[in-house]
């Protein structure tokens, strides 16, 4: 199905919000007395902690965002070919810096030879080098220079890495791939088969589908029982990141057959609807599964989903309908630019790390502390804005 949806204020401000509290429960590690429903819930707590909703919100962006972009580059004549090359790269990217990102908790800074601050530090610088979108006035030359600069810094830090105890050393790892891993591997699988199969929407729901059931399946033991010898999730996550993005589809694909002036109105209320009975799916769920982020188990999945398709149609009506688009400008950049947001806090916390600077305790605590984080998120925000216009921004 080919959506004529073009570019909507609401994604970019879904996604600028969603950026926002992200940097904001991100930084909830340096607090101390907050409220517990604000943090991640452990694996084994059948409980849905606020930062447990972010990264299917994401996700669900993402999702939202594949329609409008494959089909901008087809009604520009793009090939399937250009489109899946584009596709890949973009994906390799994620997946290059998730490996990274995953890896710099574990880092035994004895063996490896820098300590975590100049590790991160580098390896954002990186990141930058090989992925800025570079002004016009730098020459192919230079910007060749810089890239393959970037590549072989990351190079040397990957060879240089490693991560554990002194007597049982590991080098770098996918491991889980990492939050960026994750969506890498999410806008690769759902990208291609968007590609594949947007003239059919019995193709696409069906897909979305296919990795719910993949997902209850595994967390049901069907999966074992016809492999028993088999990996623990056949497909990442047992499906759960691919559903969110899924769903992030179906959404613009909803979202199309309202475009029209006359039928704009209705759209809240109908992503409201299908959020409603998606989040009442996931609470019924519960009978059978826990809700846990930990092990993307279908109940978190299917509520996260749900509460997503609501937040949506929330926002559509703020931005689209009543037009007020204007009360996000605060936080516009984290919607734009919004892998540099989520990159520029390695920095902060590295540099935070390396000068004898900390806050008293008394403003990292209860109340006071959240307001700090607050803070910082727009700080994080803002200086992403300021890098911006410097000529220093993330793309891939």
């Amino acid at each position: 199905m080919k959506t004529a949806l073009s570019r909507v204020f609401s994604i970019d401000v879904f996604r600028a919000l969603t950026m926002f509290l992200m940097i904001f429960v991100n930084d909830l590690w340096t607090l101390s007395g907050i409220p517990l429903w604000l943090e991640h819930s452990e694996a084994h707590v059948d409980f849905l902690g606020f930062a447990d909703t972010i990264f299917p919100c994401f996700l669900f962006i993402l999702g939202m965002s594949v329609p409008l972009a494959i089909q901008k580059r087809l009604s520009k004549g793009d090939t399937k070919t250009e489109i899946i090359k584009h596709i890949i790269i973009r994906s390799a990217a994620l997946l290059i810096m998730g490996v990274f990102t995953v890896n710099v908790p574990e880092i035994n800074t004895e063996a490896t030879g820098l300590s975590s601050a100049w590790f991160q530090i580098l390896m954002v610088s990186g990141f930058f080098l090989i992925w800025n979108v570079y002004p016009e006035n730098v020459t192919k030359t230079v910007r060749i220079i810089l890239q393959v600069s970037g590549a072989a810094l990351l190079i040397f830090l990957a060879v240089i890495f490693r991560a554990g105890e002194a007597d049982s050393l590991k080098t770098m790892t996918p491991q889980w791939w990492g939050i960026l891993g994750l969506i890498g591997w999410s806008y690769l699988t759902c990208a291609l088969l968007y590609l594949f199969t947007y003239k059919n929407t019995f193709a696409l729901i069906a897909s979305a589908a296919f990795f719910l059931l993949i997902n209850i399946a595994g967390h049901s033991g069907w999966l074992k029982q016809l492999w028993p010898d088999g990996p623990g999730d056949w497909i990442l996550g047992n499906g759960a990141f691919h559903i969110f993005t899924f769903a992030g589809i179906l959404a613009t694909l909803v979202a199309a057959q309202y475009q029209p002036q006359e039928k704009q109105s209705k759209l809240p209320l109908v992503l409201i609807g299908i959020g409603v009975v998606v989040l009442i799916s996931g609470l019924f769920a519960r009978n059978f599964f826990i809700i846990s982020k930990i092990y993307a188990t279908p109940t978190w999945v299917l509520i996260c989903s749900g509460i997503a398709y609501i937040a949506y149609g929330i926002i559509y009506y703020i931005t689209d309908i009543r037009k007020k688009a204007n009360w996000f400008n605060s936080i516009k950049t984290a919607g734009t630019s919004t892998l540099t947001c989520y990159l520029i806090p390695y920095i902060y916390y590295s540099v935070g790390e390396l000068v004898p600077l900390e806050l008293p305790e008394s403003l990292k605590t209860e109340g006071i502390g959240l307001v700090k984080s607050i803070l910082f998120a727009f700080l994080i925000i803002w200086i992403t804005k300021l890098l911006g216009k410097i000529q220093i921004k993330l793309k891939i």
